[in-house]
Order: C-alpha cells, then structure tokens, then sequence
C-alpha cells in the first residue's frame, strides 16, 4: 500500500484511530470529530460496560484487566473528551484514601503503594482534569521512590528492589508528561529533574537490552501488542519521546530498526499479541494488521524523521 492508501485506511478505522491521524500525521486538529469519540466505535463499547455505581468491574482494580483503571487507562488513550466523562467519583475516592506513604494502593495488602500504578494514575488523572492539590502526595510519593540510577521500580518500596524497570519507570514518565502538558506546578523541577533521569535510563538501555550484557531484556519488549497495559515495550517507548518532544538519539537506532523489520511487504504494521487477562472486547485481531501499530510507528517515524 502506498502512502495515500495507508493514510485512507487509517481514516476508515475507529473514530479514535481517525482523530489521532489527523492530528498526529497530517497536522489538524478535528475537535468536532473528536467529540465523537464518546459517542462511537471503541469509545462507546467502554463506555456501555460501565455499571450502575460508575465503576467497570467489581471496583476500582477488580478484577484487574477490567477494572475502572484499566478502563479509564484505555479512554485517555484514545483520547476521549475530558468532558464527555466523569470519572470524579472514582478519583475523589482514590484521593479520599490515599496512604500513609503517599500514594494510593488499592492492590496492596500490607498499605504500601504500587509506584507503577501511581504513575498510571498520575497520567490520566491530570488528562481529566484532576485538582493540582489533589496530586500532591501522589508526586512527593513517586520523586521520594526515584531510584539512584534514576528510573522506579514498582517493588523498590515493597521488596527491595536494586534496580530500576524499564516498565514502572515508563509508566511514570508518561505521568510525568501529562503532569506537564496539563500546566501542573508543583514540585516541577523536581519532576523535570526525575523525567529527564528516567529517559535517560531507558536510553542507557537502548530501549530494550541489558546494560551488562547487551542482550535483550525480554522478547516481549520486542513484540508490538496492544493494549499495552502496564507493560513495556519499544514501540510504546518511543510513542513516548515523541510525544515528550524529544530529539533522536543514536541509542534508539536498534529499537527503530526492529520496528522496521516487523513492517508487512503492505507497509503496515500487524497486531502481535494480546497481553493475557480478560478484555471487555478486541479492538483488533491478533495476527491482522492494527490500525493501532501502523498509526503508532508512523507517527514515531514522522517525528524523528525517519522513512
């Protein structure tokens, strides 16, 4: 497929996959398409498995793939309308019971937050438009567990972890940037400090190897799912700087060239795998191509300039 096939291919998909084309490859801005997002597609389907009570699942993090965090994970992602959704039940609640360490820990039963989780939350509670006020325990939480070589670690604060994950620390840089784009100020050096840290973290490791050996972390690091849920992967990660405005880094080189090999002789990208666990529905088929993959790479390699 050329260009052009590729371009109308992505704008037949989901209303989401639509709205972030236009933004994101073609350079406009679709605020009334936009709006539809709530209304159609992916969107609606989440949205009709909400309950009565205003939770998806039994709860917050019950049962875990389905939950109102994954959920509401998966809405900031297609960038769904802060307005089109309340979700201010659920975070009064979740701020309502913040810990003695700061942050919030609905899956821990010895009262010790998941640093992963609070840099999840951290990214879409300020895109729907959370108090400043309301994160401030959640950011003294996340910057006092910033690890020395200066990534996180979800098990840094819950069984000693030495070092940093290229999973947690992901998580939270991306919570970090939505921090940013959504003019928080509280503690911002410090965070700025701690995302510019953690990139480089991630850099060190050139998105995916071992920082002794060379050899790769994980396969799955290599594969392209999605959803990504809380799991790292290279594709994820350079969404991520590209996102976060970044420059090119020579240290991506072997990360964008796997991408590049996992490209179809049709110039678009397949779906992998999907993370195990349940679903509330399939946006895409394993296997097939993925509006989602293609749409992701290309806005990566438009940003760094790559062909």
């Amino acid at each position: 497929m050329k260009e052009k096939e590729i371009l109308e291919w992505l704008l037949n998909g989901d209303v989401s996959i639509q709205y972030q084309t236009w933004r994101d490859l073609l350079g406009k801005e679709k605020p009334l398409l936009r709006k539809r997002i709530a209304k159609e597609g992916w969107g609606r389907k989440y949205i009709s498995k909400r309950n009565a009570d205003g939770y998806w699942g039994q709860h917050y993090y019950q049962p875990k793939w389905i939950s109102s965090h994954y959920t509401i994970l998966d809405l900031r992602n297609l960038y769904i309308h802060p307005e089109d959704i309340d979700i201010s039940q659920i975070i009064a609640e979740l701020i309502g019971g913040i810990g003695d360490d700061g942050g919030i820990y609905p899956v821990s039963m010895d009262k010790k937050s998941d640093v992963c989780l609070n840099g999840m939350f951290l990214y879409y509670a300020c895109y729907f438009g959370i108090d400043e006020k309301d994160l401030k325990s959640i950011v003294d939480f996340l910057i006092n567990v910033q690890m020395d070589d200066g990534g996180f670690n979800c098990h840094s604060n819950r069984a000693g972890a030495v070092h940093s994950s290229l999973h947690t620390t992901l998580s939270v840089v991306e919570g970090i940037l939505e921090y940013r784009k959504n003019g928080f100020n509280y503690r911002i050096k410090d965070l700025i400090k701690a995302e510019e840290e953690s990139r480089e973290f991630i850099l060190q490791h050139k998105l995916y190897q071992s920082h002794r050996t060379g050899e790769i972390i994980s396969k799955r690091m290599t594969a392209l799912p999605y959803p990504s849920r809380w799991h790292y992967d290279i594709l994820r990660a350079l969404d991520y700087f590209r996102s976060a405005g970044c420059s090119y880094d020579k240290r991506m080189e072997n990360a964008i060239g796997i991408i590049l090999k996992k490209r179809k002789p049709d110039n678009r990208w397949p779906l992998q795998a999907h993370h195990p666990g349940q679903r509330h529905f399939d946006m895409e088929k394993v296997g097939q191509p993925s509006r989602w993959n293609t749409l992701r790479a290309l806005r990566v390699f438009k940003h760094f300039g790559i062909h």
